[in-house]
Order: structure tokens, then C-alpha cells, then sequence
């Protein structure tokens, strides 16, 4: 019974530290997408839009600003990400979801 407890403990212990690591690493993925998109704040849109390409989406929010919406999908897995622009055509905001 004991071998048993032990084994099972031994189990739990290497699924936590699994589940730590791709944290980690899912936080790190993050991070680098926070900051190759952080370059464009404060940018104009001409100058996001002469990386990016055309947005594949665009629409003008609640607060009068236009957003712009690239999608692309990598291992099939889609990836969304919007920008927000205000009424002197700087980008003010971004959002990414899906994306690695």
C-alpha cells in the first residue's frame, strides 16, 4: 500500500513540474509578443501598416478609434492580432490572441 501512495505522489510531483515548465514557457512566448508589439505604439498606422501588410480586418470602435485586425494561423491554430489607432492615425493599443 505504501509503494503504491509513494508512486502515486512520485507521479503528481512530475506532472506539477511539467505543468510549471510549459507555464514558463507559454509566459516567455508572451512576453516576446508583447514586445515585438509594443514597438508599434506611439507609430502611425502607414508605418504598421508598411510591417504588417494591409489589415485583413478594420472597423471603427465604441471611442471613435479604428482597429485594425491581422489574422494569420500557424499549425493551424488561429492568431489574432488587433490594434487600436486613435483620430491622429497613432496607434494607441494591441491585442494578440492565439498567437506564438
Amino acid at each position: 500500500m505504501k509503494f503504491f501512495l509513494i508512486i502515486n505522489l512520485f507521479v503528481v510531483v512530475i506532472f506539477i513540474s511539467g505543468c510549471q515548465t510549459i507555464k514558463k514557457k507559454s509566459d516567455k512566448i508572451v512576453e516576446k509578443e508583447n514586445a515585438k508589439l509594443s514597438q508599434y505604439i506611439g507609430k502611425t498606422s502607414g508605418e504598421l501598416q508598411a510591417n504588417l501588410g494591409k489589415a485583413d480586418e478594420d472597423f471603427r470602435n465604441e471611442k471613435g478609434n479604428f482597429v485594425l485586425i491581422y489574422k494569420t494561423k500557424k499549425y493551424g491554430i488561429p492568431c489574432e492580432r488587433k490594434f487600436e489607432v486613435d483620430s491622429k492615425s497613432i496607434v494607441i493599443g494591441f491585442v494578440s490572441n492565439g498567437c506564438f
